[in-house]
């Protein structure tokens, strides 16, 4: 059993059951820890049903009760047959125990089977199983708002406040593809220096998990709009996906420029709306220069008049400003300055409006421009037409003054020309037919390699399928390698198989010697039943002979009719001895099963159990005393 046992207690160790390393058996098992690892085992099998048992046992005995049937009953209805109760539990026998824990761990999913029969691993790993139990657990429970949430619930629920789905955006460093080493010098010298993390970013701290759920979310939907966009249409288009990229990014760019275009020309009734527009524009302008000082405004003019303006200006300054120089106090300067800057602000304010009113003029006749070649174009072609039928009509007038020898000539330069044509027309055909056959032969050619081309591009695709998975397949085999990898470092150095191979064989040569000798004793018993058998049939017909020899002699003589008395008294007590062995033989064999019997109990810790017992029923009065007595008072 000590080989079942450790099985049993790597198994529970690995579905997240702490048992000490001190226990090397069931029989050291107690009650909090038999309810902890059938607990964790059912969470596994079962989550939903799992998610509402609890792995301890609350310090009140009705608690205990309740618990105990909680988990008996989650017993049954995984499919346990033996029997099963509270006492089970909380007053547990090492054989019921053992044989509990054994349906348990053959119930496990096979992924967590499988990672039974693996060694130890490490403490990194069990930690990430222990997170995905739990979370598979937390799963499978429904959500309860918290004013409905029983404690029971408040281990996978938490009480505490929530906070609302708030997303924000993020900057994130990405892997820089671009040629320019420079720039990519750059942009991680940026991400290194200047980007703050991610959690610098977000102005609520209840928002960085949302914010990186989002952000995730968005990056993975449009990898997998990107895929399904190669997989229908890029790889149709027989381009790289680069040049697939930039082609779209061209068509894009080009109907943004067409639709900005097309908005952007008026039509021809909303000209003079436009035009009304602009001067209605233009005396706002003017009515809001009007507001301003004249003498604050920038006006347009020469370099001579701004050259004069500005030397006046440094001429009028002086003399205005030498008067009350020693009178001024830092104050008068200050204001002064300020309504100085103010001013220049204004003209700088009047300036922007004005260079942005001369853009918008400008992109207006830039427009306007552009229709007007477009329409000037259009009446160059119109005139062009005009001038051929012109030249046409010209030439026809020529012919006029003589009709009838042109009209010779016309008819003969017809003849000629359709003479001609019949001609052109025979070695058309001529030439018709193989062309017509080498065009058949080409289009024939044409649709075999689209054929051949789409049933290529099919294999294609099947063959990225192909790869795709394969390389699923192959990041899952190499994280699993990694994994079998690390647990193989955490492994104890000293155990070899070679050691776990020679225990094996051990065990199965003693199972070999032991069945060997009970072979040997059935042999030998069934050899003594068959000689004890033999030697009753002779006796008995032995007996039968004697009995009728003696008795007809019994007839005649005194001293045989004694002998035949003596002889059935013998036969008699001959039977009554082989009885007596056979009762001894049954009365030793209850008493070997008594006493296996009386081991058994004592395996079970009857007398233990019965003292834990009564110690439980003491309590239980305690507390329904102590719950009377609270009932009085109130």
């Amino acid at each position: 059993m000590e080989e079942v046992d450790k099985i049993l207690i790597h198994a529970l160790r690995q579905v997240g059951t702490e048992v000490g390393e001190e226990i090397d058996g069931v029989k050291q098992f107690s009650s909090e820890l038999i309810v902890e690892a059938v607990v964790r085992c059912i969470r596994v099998i079962d989550p939903g049903l799992g998610s509402t048992l609890t792995t301890s046992l609350p310090p009140g005995m009705s608690a205990r009760f309740r618990v105990g049937m909680s988990v008996a009953q989650a017993c049954q209805d995984i499919g346990f047959k033996g029997e099963i109760g509270y006492q089970t539990f909380l007053y547990s026998s090492e054989p019921e125990i053992r044989s509990l824990l054994m349906f348990l761990v053959e119930k496990l999913p096979r992924e967590s089977a499988e990672v039974s029969d693996q060694p130890t691993a490490g403490k990194s790993v069990v930690l990430q199983r222990a997170i995905a139990a739990a979370v598979r657990a937390q799963l499978a429970v429904p959500w309860l708002p918290p004013n409905c949430r029983l404690p029971l619930n408040c281990e996978t629920q938490s009480q505490g406040q929530m906070h609302s789905f708030h997303v924000q955006p993020l900057s994130l460093p990405r892997c820089s593809r671009s040629s320019d080493k420079t720039h990519v010098k750059e942009v991680k010298e940026y991400h290194r220096d200047v980007l703050p993390p991610v959690t610098a970013q977000i102005s609520q701290r209840a928002s960085t998990a949302s914010s990186m759920l989002e952000r995730h979310t968005a990056e993975l939907s449009a990898a997998q709009d990107w895929d399904n966009e190669w997989n229908s249409q890029g790889l149709l288009s027989r381009l790289t996906p680069q040049e697939y990229r930039s082609r779209k990014a061209a068509r894009l760019r080009k109907r943004i420029e067409d639709q900005l275009r097309s908005s952007a020309l008026p039509s021809p009734e909303s000209a003079l709306g436009v035009a009304r527009s602009a001067s209605d524009l233009s005396e706002q302008l003017q009515a809001f220069r009007g507001s301003v000082p004249s003498d604050h405004v920038l006006t347009k003019g020469t370099h001579f008049t701004h050259t004069q303006k500005f030397t006046f200006t440094q001429e009028v300054a002086p003399t205005m400003g030498a008067v009350p120089a020693g009178r001024q106090s830092e104050g008068d300067v200050q204001l002064r300055q300020q309504g100085e800057l103010s001013a220049l602000q204004q003209q700088l304010q009047q300036l922007c409006c004005d260079v942005d009113q001369l853009t918008s003029d400008m992109k207006h006749l830039n427009v306007t421009h552009a229709q007007v070649l477009d329409e000037l174009q259009q009446r160059e072609l119109g005139n062009a037409d005009r001038e051929e039928k012109v030249q046409v009509k010209q030439k026809t007038m020529e012919l006029l003054p003589d009709a009838d020898d042109n009209l010779l000539k016309l008819q003969g330069v017809v003849e000629a020309s359709a003479e001609r044509v019949v001609n052109l027309a025979s070695q058309w055909e001529k030439h018709r037919a193989p062309l017509i056959e080498e065009h058949r032969r080409l289009k024939e050619i044409c649709s075999s390699q689209d054929l051949e081309s789409s049933r290529k591009l099919s294999e294609f695709k099947s063959l990225h399928d192909k790869i795709r998975v394969s390389t699923e397949e192959a990041k899952k085999k190499e994280e699993t390698y990694k994994q079998l990898v690390t647990e193989l470092e955490n492994l104890p150095q000293d155990v070899s198989r070679s050691a776990y191979t020679q225990r094996i064989l051990e065990i199965v040569s003693n199972i070999k010697k032991q069945k060997e000798e009970i072979t040997k004793i059935l042999s030998d018993t069934k050899g003594l039943q068959k000689e004890i058998n033999n030697l009753t049939g002779k006796l008995d017909r032995t007996f039968a002979v004697t009995d009728e020899l003696v008795f007809k002699d019994a007839k005649k003589d005194e001293s045989v009719r004694k002998s035949y008395k003596y002889l059935a008294a013998l036969h008699e007590n001959c039977n009554q001895l082989i009885q007596t062995i056979e009762d001894t033989g049954t009365i030793l064999r209850e008493i070997r099963d008594l006493e296996e019997q009386i081991e058994a109990e004592n395996g079970n810790k009857t007398v233990a159990n019965l003292e834990r017992i009564l110690e439980d029923y003491k309590a239980m009065r305690q507390e329904n005393s102590a719950l009377a007595a609270k009932v009085r008072e109130g």
